[in-house]
Formats: structure tokens, sequence, C-alpha cells
């Protein structure tokens, strides 16, 4: 039986190799996610799978009709942007000299949490961003946070937004 995660991945090897896996979804904690995953993925010379997730337009309600974007034009769309956010931070760590791990994007429809999960099976890490909203509020997490922390098969990082988050110390 085929798994959501077969289904992301479908047309890429089945060996294992080291991977770490990122949800974005274009907010700063979702940039500072990703910042954070180039780094891990580059110091463990890992695969980065980076992961957008959508809700399909049709679980929308609209009170008036209203014309609906296709999946296909929704995902070329949320593609053309992952990739120029994943140029822009691969540029940005240009500097600190980490090898540039290998790099796959995904754009699929459903419940974020649940896809990332499902995407992080295999996964030895997943990395996604916190918008910290004030002291009470950073300290929960939002639902696909949770989400993700409560299901995920292997270790969650959360990342805060906000600053850039600083390159490690050492070599």
């Amino acid at each position: 039986m085929r798994t959501l995660a077969d289904e992301v991945r479908a047309g890429v090897g089945d060996e294992h190799r080291p991977t770490v896996v990122v949800g974005v979804d274009g907010s700063p904690g979702s940039r500072a996610a990703l910042v954070d995953a180039m780094r891990s993925a580059a110091r463990r010379g890992a695969r980065l799978e980076v992961v957008a997730v959508y809700e399909p337009p049709e679980w929308r309600l609209p009170l008036p009709p209203t014309p609906l974007p296709s999946r296909a034009e929704i995902e070329g769309s949320l593609l053309e942007a992952v990739h120029q956010m994943v140029t822009e931070v691969a540029y940005e760590l240009g500097g600190e000299h980490l090898a540039r791990p290998e790099i796959e994007v995904y754009v699929v429809p459903g419940d974020a949490a649940e896809v990332l999960v499902a995407v992080a099976r295999d996964a030895d890490e997943l990395v996604v961003g916190h918008r910290g909203r004030g002291a009470l509020a950073s300290a929960l997490l939002g639902s696909v946070g949770w989400g993700c922390v409560l299901r995920a098969p292997c270790p969650v990082r959360v990342v805060p937004d906000g600053d850039p988050v600083p390159a490690p110390a050492g070599p």
C-alpha cells in the first residue's frame, strides 16, 4: 500500500539517505526553519526535503460563487515561491562555507501537520517554524507544530521566527 510519503516522493530513489525535512509556508518562522534545516542537512551530509502544504481551494466554501484556481496553478505558483526562498537562503548561507545539500522541493495539498509527519516517516529530523506572538503565545506551539511534535516518527525541531538563526560555533 502506497503511503502519502510515497506519493510525495514519487520518482526519488528508494535508498535511505540521511534526510532532513522542513515545512515552509512563506512566513518568517518558516524561513528561519529553512535556514536551520539547510545548515543541519549540510552538517549531516543529508538530503533536504522542503515541503510546502496548501489547502485545496475546494476545501473552502466561499459564500458568493467565485472561480477557483486550478491545483496546477496553485502548485506552480507555490513551487516558484518556494524555489525562490530556497535560492535566497542558499545564497545567504554561502558565506558560511557549508556543503550545499541535495535539495528536493515538494508542494502537496492537505493538512500541513499530517503531510509533514507522513513525509518525515523515514527522516532523521523534521524542522518547522514557530510564529512567536508575545510572551505567553511564544511559549505555545501552533496546531502544525503540535501535530508534528506529537506524531512525527523522528526528532522535531521548532525554530522561532525573528532574527536569522545564528550559525553554530565551531567547525
